[in-house]
């Protein structure tokens, strides 16, 4: 069971990166559809690895190598709203593809 601090911090930097996702849009994301589904941070705290879920698909990857290229400047956004914290971690980004496993299993079922 992980500690409370570390769900807290979590939880924070989630609010926090769908917020800044929200401002940021033009600058972010674009017209693409990109949120955080969830956040997860080491148990020393250096570490967010932050997931995103990306639309439309075709421009994942693409959208995933914007984000690890600029994430010094998305660490200084998150920085300025989480303010409670003494170190901002170090971003890490991924694509969440939990949806696409449900939609190929999903599938898989309905060909069964």
């Amino acid at each position: 069971m992980k500690p409370i601090r570390i769900n807290r911090i979590e939880s924070l930097i989630l609010r926090a990166m769908g917020e800044i996702l929200i401002k940021e849009k033009d600058v972010l994301t674009g017209d693409n559809l990109v949120s955080v589904t969830f956040v997860k941070v080491t148990p020393d705290l250096s570490i967010a690895r932050i997931y995103l879920s990306i639309f439309p698909v075709e421009k994942r990857q693409e959208i995933l190598a914007y984000f690890e290229a600029n994430k010094k400047y998305i660490r200084k956004l998150l920085g300025q709203k989480i303010r409670n914290i003494r170190k901002i971690p170090e971003l890490q980004f991924f694509i969440d593809d939990s949806f696409d496993q449900m939609q190929r299993i999903d599938e898989l079922l309905k060909d069964g």
